[in-house]
């Protein structure tokens, strides 16, 4: 048998002579490929290799030939790697030809890993229409507040008429809900001509789909909150990790994306010698084929191994999400102090903490878990830690999908997001955020009406940890995964951008202020000392060469500063402290910045953030 040059290990790839069939079934005697759309089902043998591979050339297949696999002359199932699911999970597979795109970023080089803003999006909300198409309209408008990473909540197809991704099934095949694959290789190519990077949220599971029909060694014995965990470790491991390390290395080869979010890390169950992590991104570097990628994890308990080389056992990852700075800056805005929250008191200490160290947790004992969480961050960057005040997960998990600007101060909140926005830390912003969206984030999925049910008293259970909502009133009122209307609240309606101009005209000047100003551009670089001022003020100060900056945050009532036995207010030798940046200015909502005066007392306005720079004694700033 001639040798066929693939290019992933499993799935139908258009070869000269037709399209070619390669599959994994090991407990299967006999697979034949079924055409549908004759008038008659066309089947064509498969030649069955040593280890469970099935695999053949079918000369009548083409791009857009729609097919499934028959298992031992009974039943036949959609293709495991299939790249579109044109009628959904249960439909046939579609013959997808990646060569035929016309992309034009060939110079497009990738993205390095400092200076970013991230922006997530959950295609099937962040516009009205929520398709690629809308989508890519919109790139233009993110690219011009500053963003310059996108990042896609997941795209695999999975059943219903709507989902947040975390249900998907074919994990090789974008969902139908949104497009075809060339709309999204459309928005990414056109997210390249702007500059904007894309990285892509992938979720290993669950169990679903048809993967047990073709091997029941797909499976572990084990159960995760999303079901059966997957073989990574087990007997037959070997196809089942090469199936997966595929799936992240097509996402890079035949979609041009930047870079994956994994999600969930920390419950990956994996004791081979090297972890499953480990070998995606080394094979995914390879994929990139030069272009420079970024690969960020996940991981609830802030596992140093994210990080660390894959030689050196770790993921070797780029990045890694931080809650540790999402939990404490939501209690102090907020004062809610439950469940996983009860491990934060939102203080001014912390906040300097998160600064300076990113994670707050690095191996004391969390109580809410019973056990040490958290490891050092010392010899990492910064910028390798995302920070947020929203998410998918902080918005989607609560009982309403309430967004943060519903639960505080304006003030406080603009105060919050200077901070958040100026850290070191790389920061990301949810959907609408930026223009406090009116529409909240609920968990929506288009399930079968048996898991339908299984998955809402399963919701109920998760927030059952927050006290306040474990009533049968409050259990009531919480919106239904699977209805039509929990889905449509979620999108968000872009012409509040100019509704909420005042927000949207705060986070750009912000997001300009980091990319512009030569300290703040650079904070990753930065030496950063802190000081508290009082129960809910704290300064922060970044020296970087010869420059300075000295950003004073109030998250309380307003103080007056006397006596001031604290060095980090003092200015430069021979300068002065001017204000630079205020988040109370008119034009973000504010109320107006008291003139500088520091020659009797240092006053700081209460719920407030202003930048200070130094200027030379005699020179006006």
């Amino acid at each position: 048998m001639t040798a066929v040059q693939r290019r992933m290990p499993v799935g139908a790839e258009v070869a000269p002579d037709g399209v070619h069939f390669r599959v994994w079934a090991p407990r299967c005697r006999k697979v034949s490929i079924q055409l549908e759309g004759a008038p008659q089902v066309v089947e064509f043998p498969m030649d069955l290799e040593e280890n469970g591979y099935h695999s053949g050339t079918c000369p009548l297949a083409r791009a857009g030939t729609r097919y499934r696999y028959r298992l031992d002359d009974k039943e036949s199932y959609p293709d495991p790697a299939s790249r579109f699911q044109p009628e959904g999970p249960h439909g046939p597979s579609q013959v997808v030809d990646p060569g035929s795109f016309p992309w034009s970023d060939a110079d497009w080089q990738g993205i390095e890993p400092e200076g970013h803003v991230i922006y997530e999006i959950h295609v099937g909300t962040f516009t009205m229409e929520g398709t690629w198409k809308a989508a890519e309209e919109q790139l233009p408008a993110l690219r011009d507040l500053g963003i310059t990473l996108v990042e896609v909540m997941p795209v695999a197809d999975f059943p219903g008429r709507f989902g947040w991704g975390y249900d998907g099934v074919n994990h090789f095949a974008p969902t139908r809900l949104y497009g075809t694959p060339d709309d999204m290789r459309r928005f990414v190519n056109r997210a390249h001509s702007l500059g904007l990077g894309v990285l892509l949220d992938v979720h290993f599971g669950p169990e679903g789909n048809y993967l047990a029909q073709f091997s029941d060694y797909y499976y572990g014995e084990n159960e995760s909150d999303w079901g059966k965990m997957i073989n990574f470790d087990g007997k037959h491991c070997e196809s089942v990790r090469e199936f997966f390390i595929a799936n992240a290395c097509y996402w890079i080869d035949e979609f041009h994306i930047d870079g994956l979010r994994f999600d969930a890390t920390h419950a990956i169950a994996d004791g081979s010698q090297v972890h499953i992590l480990g070998d995606i991104t080394t094979r995914a570097r390879m994929a990139a084929n030069g272009r420079k990628l970024f690969l960020v994890a996940e991981n609830e308990s802030q596992d140093a191994r994210c990080m660390r080389p894959r030689e050196e056992g770790g993921f070797g990852m780029d990045g890694v999400w931080n809650d540790d700075f999402h939990h404490s800056a939501h209690v102090a805005l907020t004062g809610y102090h439950d469940a996983y929250y009860s491990e934060y008191f939102g203080s001014p200490q912390e906040l300097i903490s998160c600064a300076k160290w990113s994670y707050l947790y690095q191996g004391q004992f969390y109580f809410w878990q019973g056990k040490r969480r958290g490891s050092s961050t010392l010899g990492q960057s910064p910028s390798r830690y995302i920070n947020y005040l929203q998410n998918h997960d902080q918005i989607g998990n609560s009982a309403w999908g309430i967004r943060i600007d519903k639960l505080t101060n304006p003030a406080a909140l603009r105060a919050m997001t200077a901070l958040y926005l100026l850290l070191p830390q790389t920061p990301m912003i949810f959907q609408g955020q930026e223009f406090a969206a009116s529409s909240p984030f609920l968990y929506f999925a288009d399930l079968s009406p048996e898991i339908s049910q299984q998955v809402h008293q399963g919701r109920i259970e998760y927030l059952k940890q927050f006290t306040n909502i474990d009533s049968p009133e409050v259990i009531d009122t919480i919106d239904k995964p699977y209805e039509l209307e929990t889905f449509q609240q979620s999108r968000i309606d872009l012409k509040e951008r100019e509704r909420h101009g005042k927000v949207y005209t705060l986070y750009r000047d912000l997001i300009r202020l980091r990319r512009e100003d030569p300290v703040f551009s650079r904070g990753y670089a930065c030496h950063i000392e802190g000081a508290v001022l009082g129960q809910a003020g704290f300064l922060l100060r970044y020296f970087l060469e010869d420059e300075q900056r000295l950003l004073l945050v109030n998250l309380g009532r307003e103080l007056h500063l006397v006596p001031i036995p604290e060095p980090m207010l003092a200015p430069p030798s021979c300068c002065r402290w001017e204000i630079l940046w205020s988040s109370e200015k008119v034009e973000f909502g504010g109320s107006g910045t008291p003139k500088l005066d520091t020659e009797k007392f240092w006053r700081l306005q209460g719920y407030a953030a202003v930048v200070l720079v130094p200027v030379p004694e005699g020179e006006t700033p």
